[in-house]
């Protein structure tokens, strides 16, 4: 018989290798069709990712939708007769993102029916195992969504705070934390309880005890235990290497409990595998009382070559060195001081010249000088494994990145600026005026969401320079802009508003890298902390 590796793709054999698999484990395939009624996918949108869904009028004039996910398809046609289902699948599904239809395939498997523990850590098992046929270093980073779900129970939480500071978890953003508890009247368990679940990575053993001091309530505790549970029968299995604790690991709480994983290759700069426990979803739809399961990403992870097939010799040599993204200009000269106090200095970046990549393989450093509004890009796409942005990119550009640490400079506000003395009030609700404000800024999305939270209509006029020109000359009634010492505002007989939020420079990870490169990022970060505190 011909070798078959040499008759299928790499994403062929892959995708053999994967369902032979599952097979082994007594899963049968489950083939669905491509379309499905618009209604499914609308009444269960929050346990759907980002991304719109494409729809279409049917022959018989339901609105039907192409195929955004298949776990919804599977669950809806699984019978109601509540016996154990296991089933696997290698599907297309078809999204619309930024603009552009996305056909992708995904492969995964779904156990429904009662999950107790031992049938948990098979489909944990799975995954890895999957992982692995990916690529040669892997991780499986699982969470608890009961365990977190306690903790923010034990504080009377609005559903709006509740959902930033399940935010700030899940980009380990400490100081997001500490400015939301400032704000809050939160006990100081409570604010040590959730810095620690934005902190914490590691394998269950080595983190147990600071879970254990989080614990404040039953629910806590149960989650706990499974936690532990679930590490012994891996450990008596012999697979629980590169299987961590992560509480950035985060699902949607209507739908998703207890726990949760995702699943990463080192070649990679996202995640290749997301998956968990989904009770509410089955129950809601009256199929059983729980279930389990995982989608492998494909295309995305066949995207990356393995770096050790990369014949690009200068990547090779690169090869496990911290790269790290500074801005052109002020900002990242002042980033690089503190550096470079903290022991990370490059003394090749003091010449002068125009080169843009310095290396200093005695301090394992790697530095890149890139464009300010490009820093973010570099670290998400995991060029660079940190880099050093201004907080205003991050709240326009919303980047796939940890915020770890506040540096403390570049420090200024993003402010609503209009005219003095106009009679215009830009505070004033669109509900108590007919008049649609009309908004100059650099920052489209930040001015949106700022008004967007306070009922107020707006047209966003983008502007790239001089931002202050816009009312004086009749283009807009506000602008929405940074403001550092307020003097140039004072030149064109302008004056803050209000201000949405205080700007500084912050240190950014990519989330693989956070993982991959854990120990060098941890101490780096305690390294430049140090020098922030005796700064």
């Amino acid at each position: 018989m011909q070798d078959l590796s040499k008759l299928l793709r790499n994403d062929e054999q892959i995708t053999l290798k994967l369902r032979s698999l599952y097979s082994s484990y007594g899963y049968a395939q489950y083939k669905m069709s491509r379309f499905e009624e618009y209604e499914l996918y609308a009444a269960n949108r929050a346990f759907l990712p980002a991304g719109d869904i494409i729809t279409f009028t049917g022959a018989n004039g339901k609105l039907m939708a192409l195929r955004p996910d298949v776990t919804l398809s599977i669950i809806k046609s699984a019978k109601s007769d509540k016996e154990l289902k296991k089933l696997y699948y290698n599907e297309n599904i078809y999204r619309t993102i930024d603009g552009n239809l996305k056909e992708q395939m995904q492969v995964g498997l779904e156990y429904i029916g009662l999950a107790d523990t031992k049938q948990v850590v098979e489909v944990l098992v799975l995954a890895k195992k999957s992982l692995d046929i990916l690529g040669k270093n892997t991780r499986l980073d699982i969470s608890h969504m009961s365990f977190l779900n306690g903790l923010l129970d034990s504080e009377n939480l609005t559903v709006s705070l509740r959902s930033d500071i399940l935010a700030a978890i899940s980009e380990r953003n400490i100081p997001g934390i500490n400015q939301l508890c400032s704000k809050s009247s939160f006990s100081a368990s409570f604010k040590e309880g959730l810095i620690s679940l934005a902190s914490i990575y590691g394998c269950f053993s080595d983190v147990k005890d600071r879970l254990k001091k989080i614990c404040v309530n039953k629910q806590m505790s149960a989650a706990l235990g499974e936690l532990a549970e679930i590490d012994e029968i891996l450990g008596n299995l012999g697979i629980n290497s590169g299987i961590n604790i992560d509480f950035s690991v985060i699902n949607d709480i209507t739908y998703y409990n207890g726990v949760i994983f995702r699943g990463f290759i080192d070649s990679a700069p996202t995640m290749v595998l997301s998956g968990g426990r989904y009770d509410e979803l089955a129950r809601s739809f009256g199929k059983c009382d729980g279930a389990i399961g995982f989608a492998v990403y494909l295309d995305l992870a066949m995207r990356f070559t393995p770096k050790e097939n990369r014949e690009d010799g200068s990547q090779k040599n690169a090869e496990g060195m911290l790269g790290i993204a500074l801005p052109k200009g002020r900002l990242g000269e002042k980033a690089y001081e503190i550096f470079k106090k903290a022991g990370f200095e490059c003394p090749d970046m003091n010449d002068d010249s125009r080169k843009l990549v310095f290396e200093n393989p005695g301090a394992n450093i790697r530095y890149f000088w890139v464009k300010p509004s490009d820093v973010a890009i570099y670290v998400e796409q995991g060029i660079a494994d940190i880099g050093v942005v201004g907080k205003d990119s991050l709240l326009e550009d919303s980047p796939d990145v940890y915020e770890l640490l506040d540096l403390n400079i570049g420090k200024c506000r993003m402010c609503v600026a209009a005219e003095k003395d106009t009679g215009k009030d830009p505070k004033e609700p669109a509900v108590r005026t007919e008049h649609t404000l009309h908004v100059a800024t650099k920052f489209p999305n930040v001015a949106r969401t700022f008004y967007a939270s306070r009922g107020r209509d707006i047209d966003v006029i983008k502007l790239h320079g001089s931002i202050e020109l816009a009312p004086l000359l009749g283009l807009s009634d506000v602008i929405v802009d940074l403001v550092e010492t307020g003097k140039t505002l004072e030149d064109n007989n302008m004056e803050v508003v209000e201000t949405i939020a205080e700007i500084s420079a912050r240190l950014i990870s990519n989330k693989v890298s956070h993982r991959f490169k854990h120990t060098e990022v941890t101490q780096l970060c305690e390294k430049i902390a140090e020098q922030l505190v005796g700064g």
